[in-house]
């Protein structure tokens, strides 16, 4: 028999609550006092991070929405937000799974998380490339059009 995992449907259920919260600024703006600040995994499957920012902060990180944010975009899952960092707007991605805590100062209002999954396996290995495009490589005869038969052909017409 399967047991009931009642902090897995907690933490759901409290996720929608931050979900609302995120929707609602997304589409009225947080007022002058309000800022939510937003701990999260940053290797957490799905989190879209810049690489200097995954580097400087490697297990957890901490963003505030509060003055200067732009295009907000939340769906069932994630949600999406630029942030400004060393001077420079970059886009993140945050999977609601990934969340260990939701704080709003301006009320008061906090929740914590307890994140289960897995972390993505992080590798230092150069993806495989297919044989064309490897460095020093020659592709099969097969695959390789000479367009000297091409010259040819608009030549004699």
């Amino acid at each position: 028999m399967h047991k009931i995992d009642y902090q897995q449907l907690l933490d759901n259920a409290l996720k929608s609550v931050v979900k609302e919260a995120l929707i609602y600024a997304q589409y009225n703006g947080l007022g002058d006092d309000a800022g939510f600040f937003i701990t999260f995994k940053t290797r957490a499957p799905g989190v879209v991070l810049p690489d200097f920012l995954r580097i400087r902060y490697p297990d957890t990180m901490t963003i505030v929405l509060q003055y200067s944010y732009n295009n907000l975009n939340v769906s069932d899952k994630e949600f999406g937000v630029q942030l400004t960092f060393d001077g420079r707007p970059f886009f993140i991605r945050v999977p609601f799974s990934a969340l260990v805590e939701f704080k709003d100062p301006s009320t008061e209002f906090m929740l914590s998380f307890h994140p289960r999954q897995k972390v993505a396996e992080q590798t230092t290995e150069t993806p495989e490339l297919p044989l064309e495009e490897k460095p020093g490589t020659v592709p099969d005869d097969k695959r390789v059009v000479s367009l000297d038969e091409f010259r040819k052909k608009k030549n004699l017409q």
